[in-house]
């Protein structure tokens, strides 16, 4: 298809010229004149692995060139891809002007006569500016909406410099944000060819992806910087560390623990992190991403327990306390902490867990509980059904398959409060059903 390429950066000089090879027509947009006459002398304006020969190739066959024009890029195009910078300004928030511009451009040669047509967003923007910035200026400028006679779309890009065309050719996934059910089409036609999973999502899930994708990269490189600096101070090479911890793909690197919901707790997570934020202040480092992770996790606490507080009601029960399924652990378990709180704040609480038997706990477990929810005994109840008849608002605070039966017969009066996702979407999309990460 004919493609119009708004941006010859990184993400937009790569996209054209791997279009190109693809067997498309592209022909990018860009303000700088250097830019547009290097692409064109078949000369790539930017260092990276294998692109000056590609360039090179595309050109020759007549099949990738550049322009100042927008009109001349988009005679004809099926599909525009928006690849323009979106840098920080000064206070941190994102600068959209390169995208107004883009945007602007593009509406404006969708009032003249053109096949239908698709404006895929490539840059990185924060959530919500396709449906709130981006659609709003293309109709304005192109004086129709949205669905009649072009389609817009939020496609991330996932390039890393110095891989980006094996990135292309082998993505991890594809990602494709709509406003509307069909507004794809151009897009799933243009990536056929490439293998990778396909995601068809919202508009502003497609936008947040992006930012967790780059965040938790972030996040990665500060981790093993932080414990390769306490490693050190302890006279330990932190890479020997990190070298036989990335081996474990069970938990370390794998999609456990990487999902929205309650708060961590149990036996070893929350003691095991104090003794390395505490390790460090002893060693004189300073090591704000461990010492915070504690305190991340409270705040998420007091979320729940400010959720369940703002419905104003104050007969509240709690499916769940145990550290987790198939245990009567509840030494620092993120329920009893937030059943701690909500009776510190004048709740009238009912608790079910199937898996504790108050008599039955001994040692440190039971010490534990008689110190924190010297409550328990008279808050158990034996059923889900007691704990339902006598509660306005419950909460599931456990992920025990049974809990997920609390939304049988329940009166419209009451409210249900799933912190850790245990109801399936379908189910939490009711309107007396609430989650604490979505």
């Amino acid at each position: 298809m004919r493609i119009a390429v708004f941006g010859l950066g990184y993400v937009g000089c790569v996209t054209g010229a791997c279009l190109a090879k693809m067997g498309h027509d592209v022909c990018g947009v860009d303000i700088s004149p250097i830019k547009v006459r290097m692409i064109n002398e078949g000369v790539s304006p930017l260092r990276e692995k294998g692109l000056g020969r590609l360039i090179r190739q595309v050109v020759r066959a007549g099949r990738f060139r550049a322009s100042l024009r927008t009109d001349e890029a988009m005679e004809g195009a099926e599909l525009s891809l928006v690849c323009v910078g979106t840098p920080s300004r000064k206070g941190g928030e994102t600068d959209l002007s390169y995208v107004s511009l883009a945007v602007t451009e593009i509406g404006r040669a969708l009032r003249l006569p053109h096949p239908p047509h698709t404006v895929a967003v490539r840059s990185t923007i924060p959530p919500g500016t396709t449906e709130g910035v981006v659609i709003p200026l293309l109709e304005r400028t192109a004086r129709h909406k949205a669905g009649a006679g072009f389609e817009v779309c939020f496609h991330p890009e996932f390039l890393r410099e110095g891989s980006s065309i094996e990135d292309f050719f082998h993505p991890s996934r594809t990602v494709i944000g709509l406003a509307r059910a069909g507004a794809a089409t151009k897009l799933l036609q243009l990536w056929r060819p490439i293998r990778a999973p396909l995601f068809v999502t919202s508009l502003r899930v497609a936008e947040m992806v992006k930012y967790a994708d780059n965040a938790f990269h972030a996040l990665k490189v500060a981790f093993a910087n932080e414990l390769g600096a306490l490693a050190k101070s302890a006279g330990i090479d932190g890479r020997d560390v990190m070298r036989i911890f990335v081996e474990d793909r069970k938990l370390n690197i794998s999609p456990l623990y990487l999902k929205p919901g309650f708060a961590f707790g149990g036996p070893c997570l929350p003691k095991d992190v104090r003794a390395l934020a505490r390790m460090g202040k002893a060693r004189g480092l300073d090591i704000p991403l461990l010492e915070g992770i504690l305190r991340s996790n409270d705040r998420h606490l007091r979320r729940a327990r400010d959720l369940i507080r703002a419905t104003g009601r104050r007969r509240v029960g709690v499916l769940g306390l145990v550290f987790k399924p198939g245990t009567d652990d509840l030494r620092e378990s993120p329920s009893c902490k937030l059943v701690k709180a909500l009776n510190e704040g004048g709740c009238k609480l009912k608790i079910y867990d199937p898996h504790l038997e108050f008599e039955k706990l001994l040692g440190a477990n039971r010490a534990y509980v008689e110190g924190a929810l010297p409550e328990l005994p008279r808050q158990l109840v034996g059923s889900l059904e007691e704990l339902r008849a006598s509660s306005e608002v419950l909460v599931i605070a456990g992920t025990n398959p049974e809990f997920a039966r609390v939304i049988r017969k329940l009166k419209k009066s009451q409210k249900v409060i799933d912190l850790v996702g245990l109801l399936d979407p379908e189910q939490a999309s009711r309107a007396h059903i609430e989650g604490l990460c979505w």
